[in-house]
């Protein structure tokens, strides 16, 4: 519990904590955030990861304090530790496959595989591009899709697209409307919102699952 209240305060002080980050440790919070997007993309095993916001706010940051960085060489380093990090996740699920889920696990449920899955089912590939929006579903997806043996090059095609995406939209997002006052103002309830909106997508399909396995329970 300790750990998820640690994660929880992370995310909600996440432009104090990157701004600690900063100031400890300059130019090696290049090295620091490309760790955390690969490992969040990468391992099946961390989905909590707060990619969306970090990158919101890793993005104002740069815009508005002298830190010393450059949001071109940020956005060029999270692009490849973003698309490095589905590669890693494809060969790890095509290796694994999906005994590594199980009904007990709190993290690894057997329940996001098969919700990632009907997504991937429903999407196709472009579920690769999508899923880089959705919290949760954009550690699993590129586990599913090795799991599925989907062909490395168009797996690769999709990745990056993805990954650009993904990584472009809200790192630029921030640097550039962070800067807003409104949105300066009331920082804390912009990456409330962005939390809220990004796993808005992964809590409806357990709450369909959920009342779906209701349904089929024999009366």
């Amino acid at each position: 519990m300790e750990f998820f209240s640690q994660l929880l305060d992370f995310i909600l002080h996440i432009d104090k904590h990157l701004e600690e980050i900063i100031k400890d440790y300059q130019t090696w919070t290049y090295l620091i955030l490309f760790l955390i997007i690969f490992a969040e993309t990468g391992f099946v095993v961390t989905p909590f990861l707060p990619g969306d916001s970090l990158l919101f706010a890793m993005g104002t940051l740069i815009a508005g304090e002298n830190t010393g960085l450059s949001i071109w060489v940020m956005l060029i380093i999270l692009i490849v530790a973003a698309i490095l990090g589905n590669s890693l996740n494809y060969k790890l699920g095509s290796i694994l496959g999906i005994r590594v889920f199980s009904e007990k696990n709190r993290i690894l449920k057997l329940e996001y595989y098969h919700q990632s899955h009907e997504f991937f089912e429903k999407h196709g590939g472009k579920a690769i591009i999508f899923s880089r929006f959705l919290p949760i579903f954009r550690t699993i997806a590129p586990f599913v899709a090795g799991v599925a043996k989907m062909p490395f090059g168009r797996f690769t095609f999709y990745n990056i697209i993805g990954g650009v995406a993904w990584i472009t939209s809200l790192l630029l997002a921030g640097y550039f409307i962070g800067q807003i006052p409104v949105v300066k103002k009331n920082f804390d309830v912009v990456i409330i919102v962005i939390a809220v909106v990004t796993f808005f997508p992964a809590i409806f399909a357990a709450l369909k699952s959920k009342f779906k396995k209701k349904e089929d329970k024999p009366v």
